[in-house]
Parts: C-alpha cells; structure tokens; sequence
C-alpha cells in the first residue's frame, strides 16, 4: 500500500473546503483561494515568505509577528505577500501542511518495512518526530499558540480542525497499514490511537522542553505508546 501525501497548494486538498473563514485584524473574513497555476517564481516566492514567517513566527510569536515583519525578512512588498496569502492566518496552515506532509512520509516509509516490531516501530517514529529539533520546537510552538488562537475563534478553529482531522486520517492509515502487514487486529479505532499517540508526543515536548532535564526527549512516547499498542492490538483469528 502506496500513500500520497500532496499539498502542493494548501488548499487544493481534501482536508479544506473550497472556503475558509479567517479572522483578519478583528473582523471576520471569507476567504475563497482561486487556485492559480503554481509557476517555479510563484512556489519560490511561496517557499521564501514560508520559511521568513517561520523564522519570525519562532522569535515572536504568532500574535507578536505582524505581515510587515515577515515581508521584511522574505525581502518581499505586501504586495508579494497578499498575492500569495490572504492572511498570516493561511500561511500557518501552509507551514502545517508542509511540516504534517514531511512527517507523514518519513512514517510512511517505516510502515513499508516487515523487520520492525511495534516497539521498534515506535522508536522508528519517534526518531523521524525528532530528526531535526530546531524544527520541531519551533512548530510545536507555533502549532500550540495558534490551537489557543483557535479555540477562541471558533470560524479558524473549524478550518484548524479540518486540517488536523486530515493528518489524523493519515496517520491512522498508515497505523491500519502497519498493522496489516503483522496480521493485527485493534480494538479501539486506528484514529484513536492517531489521537493518543499525537497527544504523547505533544505532551512530551512540552515537559522536556520545560524540564529538560527530568524528561528526556520522547521519553513519554517510547514508553507508553508500546504498552497502548500491545493492550489494544492482537493476532487475527
């Protein structure tokens, strides 16, 4: 089993409706993407302001970083940066559709492989989710102030939810898959245990980011997530 992972444009997915409701400067906003043609200069331009608002975002914070501050470190006009995003909003899910795909396909190689058992399988993940750790503090930053940005305004947090259900749904495939290849049943459903396993690794980057020295780096995940999986999974009859 072959999984796909395209988000070439973010909203040219299954995960997103054709609109989003965006809140831009206090007022609610629709916005509805066109799709145009994405040219080497246009994903470039995209490429460019993505990893600027990267950087930004990770000094400032979500609400800290205005259109201005990420326009100055890309060296684009506003211009630049409204032909491509209609709000800091949308860029956001740009970057977790790019980090989500990236993290996705690196599970989805491991799940091709019959050498692993579970708890193999799990250190496997835990070293793509910790391959580059400036990268994942900085998202796991960002992914959490704009989750609470989210809760509070409920027309962003039902976009924000789709696209979290669409990575959900990816991985609960690939954990159907890798328990297919192993003649594995579940009893619980495999977005379940997409969820749990989420919030095991999320809760542990928080406490080791906050006691470093208490918790190693995916300490929570290399040792519960195995134990969850033996309790649920079991051989076909």
């Amino acid at each position: 089993m072959h999984l796909h992972f395209g988000y070439t444009y973010v909203f040219n997915t299954k995960v997103y409706a054709d609109e989003m409701t965006v809140s831009n400067r206090g007022s609610m906003t629709r916005i509805t993407p066109t799709t145009p043609p994405i040219t080497r200069r246009r994903a470039a331009t995209r490429d460019r302001l993505v990893g600027a608002a990267q950087e930004v975002f990770a000094e400032r914070g979500f609400h800290g970083a205005s259109v201005e501050d990420i326009c100055e470190r890309a060296q684009f006009t506003r211009g630049a940066f409204y032909s491509n995003f209609s709000s800091k909003d949308e860029l956001v899910v740009e970057i977790a559709a790019r980090y989500s795909e990236r993290l996705l396909a690196g599970i989805a190689e491991i799940a091709e492989r019959d050498d692993l058992d579970l708890a193999q399988i799990v250190d496997a993940v835990l070293e793509v989710w910790t391959s580059d750790r400036r990268e994942r503090e900085m998202w796991f930053l960002l992914h959490t102030e704009f989750t609470l940005y989210t809760i509070r305004d409920r027309p962003v947090g039902r976009s924000w939810a789709r696209q979290q259900a669409g990575v959900r749904k990816s991985l609960a495939a690939l954990i159907d898959q890798i328990c297919a290849r192993r003649g594995l049943a579940l009893d619980v459903g495999s977005e379940q245990i997409a969820r749990v396993a989420m919030a095991l690794f999320s809760s542990g980057t928080s406490q080791h980011l906050l006691e470093p020295r208490a918790i190693a780096d995916g300490a929570l995940g290399s040792t519960f997530l195995p134990l969850i999986l033996q309790a649920v999974a079991h051989p076909l009859a």
